[in-house]
């Protein structure tokens, strides 16, 4: 009775704090009671693993383009002209265009150059935390790699890196289902500061190319051989997207994974026992708590799902994080295993959206998470870790930890 309730009695308008500290019970309740749920504002909820597959592979009749949604709720703003300009909020061709110039500059080359860097990182940072008895894990470690190898390939000047952080949550704190005007307001504040600091930037990189291997700004600038090349708005919007996509969804990751652990003794045991499957850990770690928990999608074309019709002009919820503990995909879902095999998950999408900046993550939390447990194997909580308090991605404000050595 209590799995019906919980589907029946949903809103994702009105969440309770229950269910920010554990959205899972209420994911699977939706997923077996009402897998293709009618919102109260007249949006569609998807919670099964087929139908997310489904949504983000017909292109056709699942649009990714947000000018539609987004007007009501940003109205004529900057944080409308940013998430309408963002590659992931296009359609083909714009998407396609757009996606292939930043593919160009994450290659698997230009990813494996990187892997150096992100260790001597890491390390500094763990040398840091060496030094104290308690630390806490997203201030002093997961936040902090992020920015500084998304800030790495944009190529900003170190000193320049301190906003980069409060600007990227805020403009990603604007795309919760329900904002109020101090979230929008500090949304809208962050896109504009962000903007004018990337005009000086791009004007320091076009006087002062770098190395277009390496350096994403210039690749962005310079374009493609054959001239294709980003007009400046979408240069400016999409240098904003490689900074909030690469950075928050790491931090989630990388918190996630390692709090996650000490709720699993087990598990972590065996990956200090067995560092080599720190890979399927990490996929296991996307899967289990996904960073990134909601997507949307504008239905253009009447289609059927689930059994439920949809008609062209609706608005419908991706739900990443029940998807991803859909029994039908994966057995065993609730569990936590480091081992897991295979593990078709969906916390970067799938499709012509599956994101571009996935093998960057992966490497990000694999050095992370595996570095971190070579020095600190008996880690502990010490205290009680805080919600992000958001329901589209999902981590940690601060996680207070002891090193216990």
């Amino acid at each position: 009775m209590r799995a019906r309730e919980l589907a029946d009695g949903f809103d994702l308008e009105k969440l309770t704090g229950e269910f920010y500290a554990n959205p899972y019970p209420t994911y699977r309740a939706l997923r077996e009671n009402a897998p293709v749920k009618l919102m109260p504002n007249g949006c569609y909820f998807l919670t099964r693993y087929d139908d997310l597959v489904t949504a983000y592979k017909n292109t056709k009749a699942f649009s990714s383009d947000k000018k539609k949604e987004f007007l009501p709720k940003y109205g004529d703003s900057l944080l409308y002209e940013h998430h309408t300009t963002s590659l992931v909020f296009n359609d083909p061709p714009a998407h396609t265009r757009v996606r292939r110039l930043i593919m160009g500059a994450l290659s698997p080359r230009a990813i494996a150059g990187m892997e150096g860097n992100l260790i001597a990182l890491v390390d500094g940072l763990l040398d840091r935390i060496a030094k104290k008895e308690r630390f806490e894990l997203i201030g002093d470690f997961a936040s902090a790699i992020p920015v500084e190898v998304i800030g790495n390939l944009l190529d900003v000047p170190h000193d320049e890196r301190e906003p980069l952080r409060d600007w990227s949550l805020a403009i990603l704190g604007a795309l919760e289902p329900v904002i109020g005007k101090e979230a929008f307001d500090r949304g809208n504040t962050a896109v504009k500061d962000f903007l004018a600091y990337l005009e000086t930037l791009v004007e320091r990189r076009r006087a002062k190319p770098g190395n277009p291997d390496r350096d994403v700004l210039t690749r962005l600038i310079q374009g493609e051989d054959n001239g294709e090349r980003l007009t400046a708005k979408e240069l400016l919007h999409n240098c904003i997207f490689l900074l909030n996509a690469g950075h928050e969804t790491t931090t989630n990751l990388i918190g996630n994974g390692l709090v996650t652990l000490t709720e699993n003794p087990d598990e972590k045991q065996r990956l200090i026992e067995q560092p080599d499957l720190i890979k399927s850990a990490v996929e296991e770690m996307l899967r289990y708590e996904s960073s990134n928990q909601l997507g949307n999608r504008m239905i253009v074309e009447d289609i059927e799902l689930g059994g439920v019709k949809l008609p062209a002009g609706t608005l419908v919820t991706l739900c990443i994080g029940a998807a991803n503990r859909d029994g039908a995909q994966f057995p065993d879902p609730e569990r936590f295993d480091v081992a897991r095999t295979p593990n078709r998950h969906l916390a970067f999408g799938t499709g012509a959206h599956q994101c571009a900046g996935m093998a960057l993550a992966r490497l990000e939390g694999a050095i992370a998470i595996s570095r971190f447990l070579a020095r600190f194997p008996n880690y502990a909580l010490d205290g009680v870790p805080v919600r992000g308090g958001r329901v589209r991605f999902r981590g940690f404000l601060s996680v207070p930890c002891s090193i216990n050595t």
